[in-house]
């Protein structure tokens, strides 16, 4: 039994997935499940992956689902999977050739129970790390932390103990297909640190339609997705009164977003929501403004 589940949620990406499959099959060790979660593409994504489960060159676990967005397809896979770890390729992303051997080598050597996972590092697809290094003089630390406390940079890529992960489902609302997928990261930075692996694990590409180029709008249509998560960001222990500003900030501006009333009355932070609101009111605009020149 592997104890890798490499997972792509995707929803019309026939285009690019390719990418992922090449790359998953040039991987050294191949002792890996691949689980493609298909979030209701209308494409010709099923018949692709299915030809290639045909081809029977690595592991693959195909479902499919009516569309739910990014975080409603990692609910799906994380109720999924059953071996110890996992990690999340993205459709338009790959992996380099020996990802997968590094992320097990590295887990059999250093993991633990006393461990959430691994933190890695992504790459653009010419080999530049993305952001900044990891301190190479600390083994272990929390996701808020590495970006906090040591000042690192840019996207990472994160493999976890699989029965964590199937903690704090993100919630699903109505009409809407985003919810930070931070939610649960830093919910489980409450329990465990993440061990310090710096190699490139994943090669990033921000295409034009994906969710990264899309921050903007996805802001604006899921209101209720990016509240719930600035309002979980306020109520974490051990961070910084800056940091929970910033929350408060944006959850008076999805707050407008989603119509919602009682903006005070509902915050965790109640005071520094007061303080935040002119600022959380000026950010609605700018989003508004900035939303319709795209």
């Amino acid at each position: 039994m592997p104890i890798l589940t490499i997972f792509t949620p995707t929803y019309n990406r026939a285009y690019t997935l390719h990418n992922c499959y090449e790359s998953l099959k040039r991987q050294s060790n191949k002792e890996f499940i691949w689980l493609v979660i298909d979030d209701g593409s209308t494409d010709n994504t099923e018949v692709l992956v299915r030809s290639w489960m045909s081809e029977n060159t690595i592991s693959i676990r195909y479902y499919r689902q009516e569309n739910q967005g990014m975080h409603g397809a990692h609910n799906t896979a994380y109720s999924l999977i059953d071996t110890e770890l996992n990690v999340c390729i993205d459709s338009d992303d790959f992996m380099p050739d020996d990802a997968v051997e590094k992320i097990i080598n590295f887990w059999k050597e250093n993991g633990s129970e006393d461990i959430g996972g691994i933190v890695g590092l992504d790459c653009s697809p010419n080999g530049e790390i993305i952001g900044t290094e990891l301190p190479s003089d600390i083994k272990n630390t929390t996701l808020y932390n590495l970006y906090n406390k040591y000042g690192v940079k840019g996207d990472k890529k994160l493999v976890y103990r699989t029965e964590l992960t199937r903690k704090y489902p993100y919630p699903v609302y109505h009409n809407e297909r985003l919810v930070p997928l931070s939610y649960k990261y830093y919910m489980l930075d409450q329990e465990y640190e993440l061990l310090l692996m710096n190699e490139s694990l994943c090669c990033v590409e921000y295409l034009p339609d994906g969710s990264s180029m899309n921050i903007i709008k996805q802001y604006k249509i899921s209101p209720m997705g990016f509240r719930f998560y600035r309002m979980e960001m306020m109520k974490l222990p051990n961070t910084s009164l800056l940091f929970k500003f910033k929350q408060a900030i944006h959850y008076v501006s999805c707050s407008i977003f989603a119509e919602s009333k009682g903006v005070l009355r509902h915050s965790p932070r109640k005071m520094l929501t007061l303080f935040a609101l002119p600022i959380g009111i000026a950010l609605n605009k700018y989003i508004i403004a900035k939303a319709a020149d795209k």
